[in-house]
């Protein structure tokens, strides 16, 4: 999709597409209101923007739209609409080791526990181990640091994806 088209885009069309980037409803009901938007930049300047202005909450809600990392049984049947993207982010798992993935299992469980929230990470480019020390090093932190820290994670992802649904 190209910028002209998200901006000629029917409400329920921009919102579907934007909700494919960020899954927080309260992000994707302020961008619309955004457009239409004169340039690329503009674009995402304005989606960090109304990301940094959301609510631990909304931030929350984003996080639930997404598989854990390693667990390809939920990138099958939950994430059917960011299915193909959650893939190719997360393709450094492809090739882990059994042991890599049970410590990506265990890490994200103990994470789930301590922080009410699945892990996030933006996975691309990194492969298994890289995203399993990343887990692993995020462990120790207080529910206060580990926040900030996971919504950064979403802004990139939510970058990244703008930048697929622009088709760059």
């Amino acid at each position: 999709m190209t910028l002209p088209e998200l901006n000629d885009a029917p409400v329920s069309e921009l919102k579907a597409a934007l909700a494919t980037c960020c899954g927080s409803s309260t992000w994707v009901n302020d961008m619309v209101k955004l457009f239409p938007v004169d340039s690329r930049e503009t674009l995402f300047e304005q989606a960090e923007m109304v990301w940094f202005a959301c609510s631990e909450a909304d931030w929350k809600e984003a996080f639930a739209h997404h598989p854990k990392i390693g667990d390809i049984n939920s990138l099958r049947s939950k994430f059917t609409s960011t299915r193909n993207w959650a893939s190719d982010e997360q393709s450094g798992v492809a090739d882990a080791s059994e042991v890599v993935l049970q410590r990506l299992a265990e890490g994200n469980r103990l994470y789930e526990e301590k922080f009410g929230y699945i892990f996030i990470v933006c996975a691309t480019g990194k492969s298994a181990v890289e995203m399993l020390n990343s887990l692993e090093s995020r462990l120790p932190h207080s529910p206060e640091e580990e926040i900030k820290i996971a919504m950064q994670e979403q802004n990139k992802i939510t970058k990244i994806r703008l930048e697929k649904l622009l088709g760059t």
